[in-house]
């Protein structure tokens, strides 16, 4: 690792201003990718701003049909929440799949979907369910947070501090696992809800992203058979050692009939 100063503020005020007086400074959330990073000496932040002391980053409350998860609550909590698995059993499921006992109980909400890995599980969750990303500065939805491999519609010291999920009708996740990492080789979220029909995948391009085919057609016959027929191009999708760009393509067929089925 690289030297750096280490802060761990006490409230959201505390932690911007840190963030607005040292631009070169890194935000540590669960740390189970920056510590990683660190070590690697990939990053060289000049500081660490530790949110884990702050109170209201963290927590889960059920309200008038939305579920509303503080940024640094870990995969482990929301994955145990009798709040989340009766109100949306999916993402339940979704976290209690993330990574190992390690990850789930060190990992954050807030971190994963800021961090916009491309094959992590959050973010086909946020995007399938059509959650709206709460910051300290401003709420985002979830079809425009996502904007690329690592990249997020996020300003300079823009911090997030919860995540609002709609209560669908039904949803479903399924992934396909990478089994060293617990990664989705892809993963594919689906549900009925306020918005209508999602289908979000994760794994398969450089960031999470919606099939509006399978979505109409999902509107029609909400059935894994009304989706038979339709292909992600493999073009602009993830290619390396783990899958080519054309397994990724079939698999997003199988792994969103999967998921339909699981919902239904």
């Amino acid at each position: 690792m690289y030297s750096f100063d280490y802060a761990r503020p006490a409230s959201i005020r505390d932690a911007a201003s840190l963030l607005a007086a040292k631009p070169e400074a890194r935000v540590l959330a669960g740390g189970q990718t920056l510590i990683g990073t660190l070590r690697m000496r990939l990053a060289q932040p000049s500081d660490l701003i530790d949110l884990s002391a702050i109170p209201e980053l963290k927590g889960i409350r059920a309200d008038g049909g939305k579920i509303s998860i503080g940024a640094m609550t870990t995969h482990a909590e929301v994955a145990a929440s009798d709040a989340v698995r009766r109100a949306i059993p999916a993402l339940a499921h979704l976290a209690g799949g993330i990574g190992d006992r390690q990850v789930r109980n060190m990992g954050t909400i807030g971190g994963s979907i800021a961090n916009s890995d491309p094959a992590a599980c959050y973010p086909a969750g946020v995007l399938g369910l059509g959650a709206t990303i709460v910051t300290d500065r401003r709420s985002i939805p979830a079809d425009s947070f996502f904007t690329g491999m690592f990249e997020t519609a996020l300003a300079a010291g823009e911090l997030i501090t919860a995540v609002e999920f709609p209560v669908p009708k039904r949803a479903g996740y399924v992934k396909f696992v990478q089994p060293a990492s617990r990664f989705a080789l892809v993963g594919v979220f689906v549900s009925e809800g306020p918005g209508g029909l999602r289908v979000a995948v994760t794994g398969a391009g450089p960031c999470a992203f919606r099939v509006k085919a399978m979505e109409d057609a999902l509107a029609k016959n909400f059935s894994p058979d009304a989706i038979k027929s339709i292909a992600v191009p493999a073009s602009g999708l993830n290619s390396d050692l783990h899958a080519s760009a054309d397994y990724r393509s079939h698999l997003v067929g199988v792994v969103a009939r999967r998921a339909v089925a699981a919902a239904g």
